[in-house]
């Protein structure tokens, strides 16, 4: 049977590659515990931990009211104080497991945002050396007509990362300020 995978360029396969690395690194660098505790929110996302939740609460109050009906002792008579402090420490790890998880996988975001960020910073400063490149063709071939181009003058700069982040700040603290109503006038 022949293999159907598309063959992708080698700068995609790295690409792919280098995200999976990524993901591995971040998966063995967590700790045992972090792995633990991973796989047990994983489990309690599933739809089945409700209905297996579900099912031992219904369990649980069955069988205290079907010994209250035999006239016996049940070991948690209703309103089931235990069934509540039992539920609201599943809800106490639920969460602390959520929030550890969650932590864990932020620092995969950052990660993530970082390379984003550098390759963006990249691609734009190769996208001005090429926009450079051609210009200088331009001018220098005699079978093209030499011309002034303001705008692809401008665009073979490399844009000053620090720059463009402190024209966003700008930007956006004049937009808080517009929405401020302590700003408007009287």
């Amino acid at each position: 049977m022949p293999d159907n995978t598309p063959i992708l360029p080698a700068h995609i396969d790295e690409t792919v590659r280098a995200i999976a690395r990524l993901h591995a690194e971040h998966h063995n660098q967590a700790s045992p515990l972090q792995r633990i505790v991973d796989r047990t929110t994983a489990a309690v996302g599933r739809p089945v931990f409700v209905g297996l939740l579900t099912a031992a609460v219904l369990v649980w109050v069955l069988l205290n009211l079907a010994a209250l009906w035999r006239g016996s002792q049940p070991w948690d008579a209703p309103p089931f104080p235990w069934l509540q402090d039992l539920i609201s420490l599943v809800a106490l790890y639920t969460t602390v497991l959520i929030l550890v998880t969650q932590r864990h996988e932020d620092q995969l975001g950052a990660h993530r945002e970082q390379l984003t960020l550098e390759l963006a910073i990249l691609s734009e400063q190769k996208s001005a050396k090429i926009i450079e490149l051609l210009e200088e063709i331009r001018r220098d071939s005699p079978h093209l007509r030499n011309r002034v181009d303001p705008e692809a003058t401008a665009l073979s700069f490399p844009a000053d990362p620090q720059s463009v982040l402190d024209a966003i700040k700008d930007s956006q603290e004049a937009l808080e300020r517009q929405d401020d109503p302590r700003h408007d006038s009287p």
